[in-house]
């Protein structure tokens, strides 16, 4: 099925499956829940757009909603925080976004916050649990605690692996310290289970997932070499590189995706030793090595 979006790819798609859906949509105006047989609602990650209709969705079927466990607790520490845009804006300010782009995130934040009815206390997933004949895997990178779901060749994946775009791949306060080095162990992770077909979150179905897991590994080597490349020996922030790597011409909310963005592939750089990061006053910069 596929759900509307208001803004970004404009539609998430969600799957059914011998009685378990998988995942929700935004949960913005009427979805076709009714019209299914689902006994159980895998959710592979967080984010709205994949979350946010679980609690609407399992009040219709009367079905159980099923989580990862890391990925519910950051689901509930964001969306069942107040606080969370406060948070968010603080973190980006540290890493040089300016107010304007800031106090947008905090308004945005709240007003989008009641519509993101995510289920309280789903049955928990883990690397290895099984789910009406599917096996999780978790699949960190996009979320830290993303799902995927398997079973003879076929990945229900969520936004692992998509056809026409790269998964955004941001590091952002409380989370994994490196996601883009777990995000290219997943590639990997999806390449060595030489797989048949993989059914994303956005776009079409992917028929050929270990090479496009290939391209995404590439993708992401160039984006590091940009990256490495911007640094200097003056202190700079994230904000500042990602105007080097991304350009000047974005809007607030893109902006903020590109400053994630860039701090995951400088954390990625600093674990390998090609940058160093300090911090000073509440600020935190890169420099070269």
């Amino acid at each position: 099925m596929t759900l509307p979006l208001p803004t970004g790819p404009r539609h998430v798609h969600c799957y059914v499956a011998d009685g378990t859906l998988f995942d929700t949509g935004l949960g913005l105006g009427d979805a076709p829940w009714h019209d299914l047989h689902v006994d159980r609602i895998a959710i592979s990650h967080f984010h709205p757009d994949h979350v946010g209709g679980a609690s609407v969705a399992s009040a219709v079927t009367g079905a159980p909603v099923f989580q990862g466990a890391v990925d519910y607790a950051q689901c509930d520490r964001v969306w069942g925080s107040r606080d969370w845009p406060e948070r968010m804006a603080a973190w980006f300010r540290s890493h040089g976004v300016p107010p304007e782009s800031t106090d947008e995130l905090i308004e945005q934040g709240h007003a989008v916050a009641p519509f993101i009815r995510f289920s309280r206390d789903p049955e928990l997933l883990y690397e290895g649990s099984e789910l009406g004949g599917w096996d999780v895997l978790e699949l960190p990178g996009h979320a830290d605690g993303h799902l995927g779901f398997v079973r003879h060749g076929v990945l229900v994946a969520g936004d692992h692996l998509l056809a026409k775009i790269s998964p955004a791949v941001g590091l952002y306060p409380e989370s994994r310290p490196d996601p883009l080095g777990d995000y290219l162990a997943s590639l990997q992770r999806t390449i060595d289970l030489d797989l048949r077909i993989v059914y994303p979150g956005h776009g079409e179905p992917i028929a050929d997932p270990s090479a496009r897991a290939r391209e995404l590994i590439d993708h992401h080597r160039v984006r590091l070499d940009e990256t490495r490349g911007a640094l200097t020996d003056e202190p700079q922030t994230g904000y500042g590189v990602s105007l080097a790597v991304f350009g000047a011409a974005l809007g607030p909310t893109q902006r903020r995706f590109a400053v994630a963005e860039t701090l995951s592939h400088l954390e990625h750089l600093v674990r390998r030793g090609d940058a160093r990061r300090a911090e000073a006053d509440g600020t935190v910069t890169y420099t070269g090595p």
